[in-house]
């Protein structure tokens, strides 16, 4: 009786010990799973944000969300801040998420998301808010702009967070700019400058200033063409190389400049054009309709216009035909010179032919040696045919 007494205790104690243990076991899950879990959240100023806070795991406590002033806004699925921009989206016991429309630089900063528990266990989020740069101003252009002029161009675009970036274009050729960046608040005014002197070669040239933001899905730009007003510039251009007597003579005169000359003057050796009836002048031209020897001189076209004056000259030597015929090439000496050259060079050709084939097969072999150090004829031919025994085992020699 009493071994089956004791037989009891020990299966209750083990039982007991069972429970305990899974009891443990859930009371550390649902510690573990009691933990509210969030993220941080990026929204564009004026865009829309939802903000959530889950657990894994709940016993029947309620989650809080708190704004950065830790005012409650919702505890649970019940409104506490009167602001119709937040809204609920989701209330449950494993999560709470709400919605903040027409997000303001202002809703930026740390949110806090409570779980009830004891203690209280508690998560933050951070909210960073975009500003939105405003459209990029160009100012500093002056109507119009004169050459040799300095002048800034300013673009400015307020509102942005965190700072936008500027860049310039003339046309389409990125120039560099000084950048300027003044806080206000929580945005930022951003102002880029470019600064240069004024040349022609600026009239109609489009310069673009692009702000860059992260805010942004593709850069804003505004542009501004430049007009640059400069005095003219004059070029004559004629239509004969050599002009002659008789001949039909134009002499067109090409003036650029902003604002175009409306008219250009015409001037001979200083003076006026002496002979009106031959030389007429129809809108920018001059033409001569037959050229003589009294049209010799100095030409000059003069254009204007409010910036300044500009001309051009051209000197007119009017040719006589007869004389140009009379001085024209001599084809006679022209082909004695030729006949001479050829001449000479068959000259040539044939000495150095001649003295080629003279000292053609020159040279000296063993066998000759000595032979021309003899006194005398007989003695040059004992030693050639002395020397002749070996000729077979000699090599020749080139002189």
């Amino acid at each position: 009786m009493i071994v089956k007494l004791h037989l009891i205790f020990i299966f209750y104690s083990l039982c007991a010990s069972v429970f305990k243990v899974a009891g443990t076991k859930s009371k550390a899950k649902g510690s573990q799973g009691q933990f509210p879990i969030t993220q941080n959240v990026t929204v564009v100023e004026g865009g829309t944000a939802n903000m959530t806070c889950r657990v894994d795991y709940n016993d029947n406590t309620s989650l809080q969300w708190s704004n950065p002033a830790q005012q409650t806004l919702f505890f649970g699925d019940k409104k506490a801040l009167r602001d119709h921009r937040i809204e609920l989206v989701r209330a449950s016991s494993l999560e709470l998420t709400i919605r903040i429309s027409d997000a303001s630089l202002s809703d930026e900063g740390l949110y806090t998301c409570s779980l009830f528990t004891m203690p209280v266990k508690t998560t933050k989020a951070f909210l960073t808010v975009l500003g939105v740069p405003g459209r990029p101003a160009i100012t500093g252009f002056t109507e119009p702009a004169m050459e040799g002029e300095e002048i800034t161009l300013t673009c400015t675009t307020s509102g942005s967070k965190p700072a936008a970036n500027i860049r310039w274009f003339r046309n389409d050729k990125e120039v560099q700019g000084t950048k300027e960046v003044n806080a206000t608040g929580k945005s930022s005014t951003v102002k880029s400058s470019l600064q240069f002197q004024v040349d022609k070669r600026d009239n109609g040239v489009a310069y673009t200033c692009s702000v860059e933001h992260v805010s942004l899905s593709k850069p804003d730009v505004t542009t501004e063409v430049l007009e640059v007003h400069y005095a003219p510039q004059v070029e004559i251009i004629h239509s004969l190389i050599i002009p002659q007597e008789g001949q039909y003579f134009k002499l067109e005169c090409v003036s650029i400049g902003n604002p175009k000359p409306e008219t250009v003057l015409w001037y001979k050796d200083g003076g006026e054009l002496p002979d009106i009836e031959r030389m007429i002048v129809e809108g920018w031209d001059l033409t001569i309709t037959a050229l003589n020897k009294t049209d010799n001189g100095t030409y000059r076209c003069e254009a204007s216009n409010y910036v300044g004056t500009s001309f051009a000259e051209y000197i007119l030597f009017v040719y006589d035909p007869n004389a140009l015929g009379q001085h024209g090439p001599d084809h006679a000496l022209i082909g004695g010179v030729v006949a001479v050259v050829v001449f000479i060079t068959l000259c040539l050709i044939i000495v150095l032919g001649r003295y080629l084939a003279r000292h053609k097969g020159t040279y000296l072999t063993h066998e000759a040696k000595g032979a021309e150090d003899a006194p005398d004829a007989d003695t040059a031919i004992i030693n050639a045919e002395g020397n002749h025994v070996h000729a077979e085992e000699k090599k020749e020699y080139f002189i």
